[in-house]
């Protein structure tokens, strides 16, 4: 750990900063693009090393946080591919990342249970559990319980190399391997940075090279124009990309947050039938394929229900959303929740040949512009969606400054990536006066006057012990600051990890 962080600590800090500085570009007018720099990548013939046979199936795929009783449940699941998240949906508390960590050891040597403390009941894993995956920290994030000389070391390097050093051996035994998820990428840059990290800690563990496996995330608006040159960088690692839908659509309001013209409607309306959204899964497809890599789809984040009708709708909405994934050519798709696992595997059995796995071959000649990556959408502000927002993220935040980093919220899932995009929605509205549909202007008095009414709904919504002996206020003093700041506030968990 203390090598890693020496090694590659000073360079983490400077495409920290790296980052500020094209934001700043973007923010003066320049509009994001592929590199002119790096045509020679794109345009050349190179393939990444062959995904290896046991993750040549990658259909479903569940994603929670590194809680023991999810862990097994998870890996229990009718699905492919269980990606342990560290990162969006996990509270980082220093008790949170010491147990993840304890826990993901468990599961990779296969000897996790659990015993419910009032029910009594025993979770075990089954004999052929899902495939473990593990998505580390964004490098935004730091570690503030470890640090190295006065320094804190970055999260994803703790969640990496921890993962990895207790891990590699056991994983090997059971015909696996460490297989990792790379979020938050805004550069091929950052991509080669993690190649390096990754070819170190292969070295200093007598690894062959390509024993660790990476699918990376872009789920940035600048990272979509770089996907050729963040898998080329990534070759010897990568096996896919990953369409990270709802932290993409946050990137695209905080990006182009100065351009008033890209301001985005209702979050409902926001879905992947939007040009500017089908363009980014058409491209991430298009890419992957054609250098041999997979192609992922985004989560379906909803919670199935116990009344029939509204479970009928939810599953309607899932059905629609995953088909348009395999017509696009995805070769696999996210769920959050075990009990849409059935459903989502029979649409892909319909939809794939009988002895069908992937869609590797699945190649698009469609050619798509920056232009229709910039392009936005139109479509209606309603007070309905802003008060919704301002409830959800109040929610969402107490939950996570109170351990909690995944939350069930009107029937969705919400975890940082959902957060965000209400968060920052609410924002773009206020910084460029958004009119909505019963003609109010949203400005900072109006975000105040509802702020203070949705609050009072929260407390009647969770009651009011739980609300009293929650941490409503806090949640809504940090809503308030990012909300109301000068630019958008990078991410709100950097803000809210101060009071973890």
């Amino acid at each position: 750990m203390e090598k890693v962080h020496l090694k590659f600590n000073d360079r983490i800090d400077k495409l920290i900063d790296a980052r500020i500085e094209y934001q700043n570009i973007v923010d003066e007018g320049i509009l994001p693009t592929f590199d002119p720099q790096t045509e020679d990548i794109r345009s050349s013939e190179w393939s990444v090393r062959p995904i290896p046979n046991n993750l040549r199936d990658r259909r479903v795929e569940i994603t929670g946080p590194v809680d023991r009783k999810m862990i097994i449940n998870a890996l229990n699941a009718n699905v492919n591919v269980f990606m342990a998240d560290f990162e969006d949906s996990l509270s980082p508390t220093w008790e949170n990342i010491q147990n993840g960590l304890v826990n993901m050891r468990d599961a990779a040597h296969r000897t996790i249970s659990f015993q419910h403390r009032v029910t009594l009941k025993k979770y075990n894993l089954r004999s052929n559990p899902a495939i473990l995956m593990c998505r580390v920290r964004g490098l935004h994030l730091k570690e503030k319980h470890i640090s190295c000389n006065n320094t804190s070391l970055y999260g994803g390097l703790v969640d990496f190399a921890m993962y990895l050093y207790h891990n590699h051996k056991a994983l090997e035994t059971f015909g696996s391997g460490p297989y990792f998820y790379i979020p938050k990428l805004q550069s091929y840059h950052e991509a080669k940075l993690w190649n390096d990290i990754i070819s170190f800690c292969e070295d200093e563990l007598s690894l062959k090279r390509g024993t660790v496996r990476v699918t990376c995330l872009i789920e940035t608006l600048p990272a979509v124009f770089q996907m050729e040159e963040i898998l080329y960088y990534l070759k010897d690692h990568i096996i896919g990309l990953n369409c990270g839908r709802w932290d993409y659509i946050f990137s695209f309001i905080k990006t182009l947050q100065s351009f008033p013209e890209k301001l985005l409607p209702d979050r409902s309306i926001i879905t992947m039938n939007q040009p500017f959204l089908t363009s980014y899964s058409t491209l991430l497809v298009k890419t992957c394929h054609k250098r041999g890599a997979f192609a992922m789809g985004g989560m379906a984040a909803f919670v199935p229900s116990k009344n029939h009708d509204e479970n009928r709708k939810i599953l309607q909405k899932v059905n629609e959303d995953k088909l348009f994934e395999i017509n696009n050519g995805h070769d696999g798709t996210w769920i959050a929740h075990p009990g849409l696992a059935d459903y989502v595997n029979e649409i892909f059995k319909d939809k794939f040949d009988t002895f069908q796995t992937n869609q590797l071959d699945f190649i698009s000649d469609e050619k798509i512009t920056a232009e229709q990556l910039l392009q936005g959408c139109d479509g209606v502000s309603s007070e309905d969606c802003l008060r919704s927002n301002i409830r959800i993220s109040l929610k969402y935040i107490e939950a996570w400054i109170s351990g909690l980093g995944c939350v069930a919220i009107y029937g969705l899932m919400e975890d940082a990536a959902t957060a965000e995009i209400s968060r920052t929605s609410i924002w773009q509205w206020i910084k460029h006066k958004n009119k909505l549909d019963n003609g109010k202007i949203v400005d900072e008095h109006l975000f105040r006057t509802y702020l203070e009414e949705e609050l009072l709904n929260v407390k009647n919504e969770v009651g009011i012990e739980i609300f009293e002996n929650g941490k409503f206020d806090l949640a809504k003093s940090i809503f308030e600051q990012i909300t109301l700041s000068e630019n958008v506030e990078e991410f709100l968990t950097t803000k809210a990890y101060e009071e973890l």
